[in-house]
């Protein structure tokens, strides 16, 4: 898969339609160890569908197949990929005018059963509750959110956790291959996959505090912050959040690649699945206030690393 298909992770919506030229390239199933012939994706067989032309056009000058709808893709792709932010969103990609589910009952009943990934970080309730709804209009639904940003994204070293039925996931699996470098069955059970991704989502909002809270700190008390991270990069201080970050954040690169609000709304949402399990998070409470206090200050626009610029002003740092 080339890097201008791996980029289209950041659309709406991403299917794999049956191919419609000769070209073929053999890949082997790692689960399985069968040998499988398919088409590339640039012969026609990737096909996509954002609210945003100006996502769509770039795709689409690649030699991309840009559907008008949800329903157009649904009605075309074997494997769908859907990439939003909010439960909400994807209730809208499913259920809206022209929506999956419009699509999915415009299939022949002879057609390939489809297979239906979910890829952004909701409560893993909604995760069940919109497989459920996908499983009931005839489609295969895993769980399988991912992790890695846009540019391991365009490399093609997304991890992904999945949950669903074993031969579900052992159908996709040299599909998936194209698109992630690290894969986890949790389990077969949709919604774990996402409660993986949430405790991840923890402790990567736990290091990225901590990380910007100590250089913050660092600047407050006369050292060098870039020396500090450096200090910590290689010694018992060291994160790959604090790394990636901070080094960004010490740059002035406050471009989002991870936007702020994003990471501020997993936290909360793996603060709500502690609750609902009976246990509060005294880290995960503490990182989620943090950045909730950051996009209280206006900072929803920018990334995530910006955390360390909210807590120098709280620290009284200029």
């Amino acid at each position: 898969m080339s890097s201008s298909i791996k980029g289209a992770m950041n659309l709406k919506l991403l299917g794999h339609a049956p191919a419609n030229r000769d070209a073929q390239v053999r890949r082997r199933n790692e689960s399985t160890g069968e040998e499988i012939t398919r088409k590339p994706f640039l012969d026609g067989s990737l096909v996509v569908r954002d609210i945003d032309p100006a996502r769509e056009a770039p795709l689409a000058a690649a030699g991309l197949t840009v559907c008008p709808g949800a329903a157009d893709v649904a009605a075309r792709a074997d494997l769908i990929f859907v990439v939003v932010v909010t439960a909400a969103q994807i209730d809208d990609v499913l259920q809206g005018p022209q929506g999956l589910l419009t699509g999915l009952a415009r299939r022949p009943s002879d057609a390939v059963r489809p297979t239906v990934c979910l890829c952004s970080t909701i409560a893993p309730e909604d995760t069940e509750r919109l497989s459920a709804t996908l499983v009931q209009a005839g489609a295969h639904a895993v769980d399988a959110p991912i992790s890695g940003g846009p540019a391991r994204a365009r490399a093609g070293q997304m991890s992904m956790m999945l949950a669903a039925p074993r031969s579900w996931l052992d159908a996709i699996e040299p599909l998936l291959d194209d698109l992630s470098a690290a894969r986890f069955r949790i389990s077969e059970r949709q919604g774990d996959a996402m409660r993986a991704k949430l405790v991840n989502n923890l402790a990567a909002g736990a290091n990225l505090a901590a990380a910007a809270e100590v250089l913050a700190l660092a600047s407050k008390v006369g050292l060098d912050p870039a020396q500090m991270l450096s200090i910590m990069s290689v010694s018992s201080g060291q994160s790959w959040m604090g790394d990636d970050r901070m080094s960004r954040a010490l740059a002035g690169d406050f471009e989002p690649r991870a936007a702020m609000p994003v990471l501020t709304k997993d936290l909360r949402l793996g603060n709500e699945m502690a609750a609902r399990a009976g246990v509060e998070l005294a880290l995960g409470g503490h990182a989620h206030a943090l950045m909730q206090g950051a996009c209280d200050a206006g900072m929803t626009t920018l990334d995530d690393a910006a955390l360390l610029l909210h807590l120098r002003k709280r620290f009284g740092v200029e």
